[in-house]
């Protein structure tokens, strides 16, 4: 898991937005539509986003397709110490 976070989150260009994806559900649960909002991102790279972290289990939806809302897996809620570590590096100038 916590190579995946590596990869997910700063391995590749996208991992930034990907970061603020999870720290947002994590904070709250949300569709994609209040991800795009609440992060001022376009609704197709916030579901973009959402499937990448999706397919490398580091988030889950809850819910119907449509309307379901994104949280973080277990797996991920068992490593946040790793989260944190990485997105304290994205912080960083």
């Amino acid at each position: 898991m916590e190579a995946a976070l590596w990869y997910v989150l700063s391995g590749t260009r996208g991992g930034p937005n990907r970061a603020r994806v999870l720290r947002a559900v994590e904070e709250q649960p949300r569709n994609p539509n209040q991800l795009a909002e609440a992060l001022s991102l376009n609704y197709d790279t916030v579901r973009h986003h959402l499937e990448v972290l999706a397919e490398n289990d580091v988030v889950r939806a809850s819910g119907d397709d449509y309307g379901a809302v994104y949280l973080p897996t277990e797996r991920a809620r068992n490593h946040w110490d790793v989260v944190e570590e990485i997105t304290s590096q994205l912080e960083q100038p």
